[in-house]
């Protein structure tokens, strides 16, 4: 027993989609209208209209006030940033070590088939002619031809000579 589902057509989901979008619109206006409401009590609160109806000391006075209070809100402004500003210093400080901590990646070297001249050339430039004959700087070995003995019935002779050539070894 399957319930098949009706899908909606366009002219249903427009007028919902303008109604959603309508609804909306007046929460976002009655959100408008609290806003002013609450700035205009935190004002009435915090700052009472002035009386300006006092002689001209009386207003001087009052205008110290003001200044004294602007003083305050300045100072605690500017403490407010220089914590701000000191913060980001910080986190950007912080940021630099994560860096060098991970590293820079290395990329994968890659395998060069070069001979030692052409690397020495590589490395001491064009000028220097190097050769490098690694060939040259091995010991010589000389090898001693010995004839095989037909002879397969004297074992001590056989002996002797594997002796002579473990001699030959350790001298060298």
């Amino acid at each position: 027993m399957e319930k098949r589902v009706k899908k909606m057509t366009s002219s249903r989901r427009h007028q919902l989609k303008s109604l959603m979008l309508q609804i909306a619109a007046g929460w976002i206006e009655q959100e408008k209208k609290e806003l002013v409401a609450a700035k205009e009590a935190h004002m009435s609160e915090s700052c009472p209209t002035p009386d300006l109806s006092g002689d001209m000391a009386a207003l001087t006075e009052l205008c110290k006030k003001i200044y004294q209070a602007i003083d305050k809100i300045d100072e605690a402004r500017y403490d407010a940033e220089s914590k701000v500003r000191k913060s980001d210093s910080e986190i950007d400080d912080l940021k630099m070590k994560v860096v060098e901590l991970a590293g820079v990646k290395k990329p994968a070297l890659k395998k060069v088939r070069m001979s030692a001249d052409a690397m020495l050339q590589a490395l001491l430039g064009g000028k220097h002619k190097v050769t490098m004959d690694l060939r040259a700087n091995l010991k010589q070995v000389k090898k001693e031809v010995k004839e095989e003995s037909t002879e397969a019935g004297d074992w001590r002779k056989n002996i002797e000579d594997k002796a002579d050539r473990k001699k030959m070894f350790e001298t060298s």
